[in-house]
């Protein structure tokens, strides 16, 4: 009785760690919360973008991941992406923004 005890015990312990360790954040992958964070940051960036009276015209692409927004697509002048840019950066809890924008 007292070895099944151990067995059991045992076994549960290994499925915490394994649920623990599943979702660590590793170099090459994000953690559950980074990912979380990142989605919310993404529809915080893509929903200002988009109220922007002088930025809905244009199609930029927003991803983030571990907190840096990348922007991509194409605009029609340096002062777009600029503002693009300014935007990104008023959001919070982002670290960085990178801008591959290209102006046509």
């Amino acid at each position: 009785m007292k070895m099944k005890r151990y067995v059991v015990a045992c076994l549960v312990l290994m499925m915490f760690s394994a649920a623990f360790l599943a979702c660590a954040s590793t170099a090459k992958q994000s953690s559950t919360g980074e990912y979380v964070d990142d989605s919310v940051i993404t529809t915080k960036v893509k929903s200002l973008l988009a109220a922007d009276d002088f930025l809905k015209s244009f199609q930029i692409g927003v991803e983030t991941y571990k907190g840096v927004v990348q922007l991509s697509g194409f605009v029609n002048s340096q002062t777009a992406a600029d503002k693009a840019v300014e935007i990104a950066k008023s959001v919070q809890g982002i670290n960085s923004v990178k801008n591959d924008l290209i102006v046509k």
